[in-house]
């Protein structure tokens, strides 16, 4: 019988055609999974390497995680290198373009706006010239990673045996082959981590917008005071008695730097997030550490998972860099999460001692308003010349653009990038000052870190730690713990940094030397057995007196933290499990202040019947939880009721602690301004219209998305998360973007909960900032340790550990942190030998 004579005529020729399509979407099936699974690394076997003096052996677990063993740190760090290039080059590749301003090179025109201000920026140019002061050892141990990426690259010549995007890329941009890998490419990662972690630029930008449309005292109520009766600091003792600057010296911005302001903040926007989030509130950390006086074991107990904006890949990667008899000549026994790109561990455990950052948060940029006329400025009184550069930027199937980048005494002028800048007013250009654009020392303490073995050689390696200024926890195997404030932080001639100044005066200079780190806040052993840190105030200013930031976090996690950990060690002594949990609590800290406020509101319709699960609600934002959909929902209706008619939409509330700080103050005052709609004519709302009016639209839109019963919906139905791949992941062209990206996911917790899913208030509720790890460390026994991250270890998409721990870091789970030889070698599912 002839195919398909069974059919229908009519059904003939479709049956045919559709057998066609199917067979050739089973051969493109078939090439697509052939070509990805190309560029899968080999884990199993031997491969000899050149540059190597000895042996390395690789254990993986099932997840991947890669346990690498050697006999001295030159190999160690070479494997390293090898390592994250099989799992992760791509990744690699596309942060040094991206750090160098070299993205159009990959993608054309359609980055040369980030191209540009990151040429402004220059964080390429700090770290080649970073680069040679650092220590002979730091130096070898780059050159040593960077020759492990390389032999890999040699190896892998082609584009389908790298990875799927440069196959995808090749259709784009077929000339490209990826360069030699070099020190200065690993270094420039820290300046984007720097970037990401950089403070208060954005709130000084807006404070600036704000103050063009409403008098300075409205300004003030939109950024309280750090609430130091409730909320308590890191460090609680001790004091530093240094003369402060002059805070009272604030300079006034004139009219007409609107103009010069909102430029500048178009190219801090061009900027691309690397490891935070476009929503800065949602930056931050959770870390604490618990003595052994209060846990089962007798060992410290210390916890750290640094909020971040999701990444697919994840940001960090897990891994264990090991010696094989450690000694002077090969100090390394360290187990954690590292950063692809960049040799050593950054936040993780070696035998004797643990640590984890938080983000400190203090003020090390600020922006300076310049007087410039032609290629000079005025500075005290006086007209300097600019310092100029051209920086030649290629453009992928397009002509090289050439930009001049113009600084003063103060820093790049970051307003000149965007071509539409106009100037207007007494000032015509913004300088950007920050710490991160001086040549610095991270780099070594990385290696100090990983190697050190007490209280005083860590304070020792965090005294090398400039930027980004972080808060470290500490813990040892003798039952040591405590806290380190390590940082480049800048001491002001006057000001204090919150406001744009004026850089024609030099009245504003920062002093030639920054905060003594040995002046900066340390807490050894602390009478009450624990550290907390959540980027609340680190200490009370009364009794500090070198100015770290005025922009803390509000102190809503850390208070939350401090009185689980309190609760914790009240019911006797703590253990791992008891830290996991605290990990992924998921209270709302506004909710206890806002909702006896909408409760006494009179509500008629059926926004009473959502007002009903507020009676007996704990706070708590888990997945099923209908209270948690309906409270969140009138917080965002109620920023947006309050404060959209005044404030300019780069100004807007994103709904961090900060707004819970201002909408508590405001719940006490009726009939403040912020209450009434300036866009109403001849009305006047109060705080109970607005309380109303929120309560009513967030019914209406819960009903409208998920039927008129409250009682069934779900924070999990609007609080989800899509793990989005950095590069391609954001093309535009839906079945690549189909290609890389995974979710969504949906995930409990929410903005300024411990377990910090943040959510922009102007976007909607989908998940913006996460827990982007998860790490318990148990000083008594370093093999019952444990740890998360968000994805998984592989950047390839399609391998089985391209987001594998995703599930398990939602429900708040956690997988082994093995270390010693014994436990790694029991839980490897694969071994690869790299010999000379």
């Amino acid at each position: 019988m002839r195919p398909y004579a069974w059919l229908p005529r009519p059904l003939r020729w479709f049956a045919r055609v559709a057998t066609v399509l199917l067979v050739l979407a089973l051969v493109l099936t078939g090439v697509l999974v052939f070509i990805v699974r190309q560029s899968f690394p080999q884990v199993d076997g031997s491969v000899r390497l050149s540059g190597l003096s000895g042996s390395v052996e690789i254990y993986r677990d099932k997840s991947g995680i890669p346990h690498i063993y050697a006999s001295n740190p030159g190999d160690l760090f070479m494997a390293q290198g090898y390592v994250h290039a099989q799992d992760r080059f791509y990744e690699m590749d596309f942060r040094r373009h991206m750090t160098a301003g070299r993205l159009s090179e990959l993608y054309g025109r359609s980055t040369l706006e980030t191209d540009k201000a990151l040429r402004t920026m220059g964080w390429r140019r700090v770290a080649e010239q970073e680069l040679p002061l650092l220590s002979e050892d730091t130096r070898a141990y780059l050159d040593a990673y960077a020759k492990g990426v390389n032999a890999w690259l040699s190896a892998h010549p082609n584009a389908s045996d790298r990875s799927l995007e440069y196959s995808i890329l090749k259709i784009q941009n077929g000339a490209y082959h990826p360069e030699p890998w070099g020190p200065a490419d690993s270094l420039a990662w820290l300046k984007a981590m720097a970037w990401d972690l950089r403070s208060n630029m954005e709130d000084e930008i807006d404070r600036a917008l704000i103050a063009a449309k409403l008098p300075r005292d409205r300004v003030e109520q939109l950024y309280p005071g750090y609430p130091f009766d409730r909320h308590s600091p890191i460090v609680t003792t001790g004091a530093i008695d240094r003369e402060r600057f002059d805070q009272k010296a604030e300079p006034r911005l004139r009219l007409g730097t609107g103009a010069v302001i909102q430029a500048a903040a178009r190219t801090l926007d061009a900027v691309p997030s690397t490891m935070g989030t476009a929503d800065r509130e949602g930056i931050g950390s959770n870390s604490w550490v618990i003595s052994g006086a209060h846990t089962k074991s007798g060992k410290p107990l210390l916890a750290n998972d640094p909020h971040l904006s999701p990444q697919l890949p994840s940001v960090w990667y897990q891994a264990g860099l090991h010696c094989r008899q450690v000694s002077a000549q090969c100090p390394y026994d360290v187990t954690g999460f590292t950063f692809s790109g960049v040799p050593g561990v950054v936040i993780g455990h070696n035998a004797k001692i643990a640590w984890g950052f938080t983000n400190l948060g203090p003020d090390v940029a600020d922006l300076f308003l310049e007087k410039v006329d032609g290629e000079t400025y005025l500075y005290r009184g006086e007209r300097r010349r600019l310092e100029t550069r051209k920086e030649q930027i290629k453009v992928a199937g397009g002509a090289t653009v050439t930009i001049t980048v113009r600084s003063t005494v103060h820093g790049p002028l970051i307003n000149e990038v965007m071509p539409d800048a106009k100037p207007s007013g007494e000032a015509n250009a913004v300088a950007l000052q920050w710490t991160a654009l001086t040549p610095g020392h991270t780099a070594d303490a990385i290696f100090a870190l990983n190697k050190a073995g007490d209280w005083a050689q860590f304070r020792s390696a965090a005294s090398l730690f400039e930027v980004p200024a972080q808060n470290l926890v500490y813990a040892d195997t003798s039952g040591k713990i405590g806290y380190q404030a390590p940082g480049r932080i800048p001491v002001r001639a006057k000001g204090d940094g919150r406001w744009p100044a004026p850089g024609w005066t030099g009245e504003y200079d920062w002093l030639p030397d920054p905060i003594p780190f040995e002046q900066l806040p340390s807490v050894e052993d602390p009478a009450e057995g624990f550290v907390v840190t959540a980027n609340n105030a680190v200490i009370d200013p009364t009794r500090y007196k070198p100015l770290l930031t005025e922009d803390w976090a509000y102190g809503y996690r850390s208070e939350r933290i401090r009185s689980l950990v309190e609760e914790a060690v009240g019911k006797g002594k703590v253990d791992a499990a008891a830290m996991s949990a605290v990990q992924a609590d998921t209270r709302n800290g506004f909710a206890a202040t806002l909702v006896p406020a909408l409760a006494e509101v009179d509500l008629a319709g059926p926004a009473r019947q959502a007002r009903e699960l507020l009676t007996s609600w704990d706070g708590t934002q888990g997945l099923d939880s209908a209270p948690a959909a309906y409270f969140n929902a009138v917080w965002r209706h109620l920023l947006a009721l309050t404060f959209h008619d005044e404030l300019p939409e780069q100004a807007r509330p994103a709904g961090g602690d900060r707004w819970y700080e201002v909408v508590r103050r405001l719940l006490d005052i009726p009939d403040d301004p912020f209450w009434d709609d300036v866009t109403t004519e001849n009305v006047t709302e109060r705080r109970d219209d607005v309380l109303r009016q929120a309560m009513a639209s967030a019914y209406q839109e819960l009903a409208d998305r998920f039927g008129e019963k409250a009682a069934d919906w779900r924070w999990g139905d609007l609080h989800r998360l899509d793990l989005v791949n950095g590069s391609l992941g954001t093309s535009g062209i839906a079945p690549v973007e189909a290609l890389f990206n995974r979710g969504p996911i949906a995930v409990p917790g929410g903005k300024d909960a411990v377990n910090a899913t943040g959510w922009n208030a102007q976007k909607g509720y989908a998940v913006t900032a996460v827990p982007s790890m998860r790490m318990v460390v148990d000083l008594s026994d370093l093999d019952k340790s444990q740890w998360i991250n968000l994805t998984g270890a592989s950047g390839h998409a399609f391998h089985e550990n391209y987001w594998d721990q995703a599930e398990i870091w939602a429900g708040g789970g956690l997988l082994p942190m093995r270390s010693s030889p014994g436990s790694v070698r029991k839980a490897a599912v694969h071994t690869l030998k790299l010999s000379p």
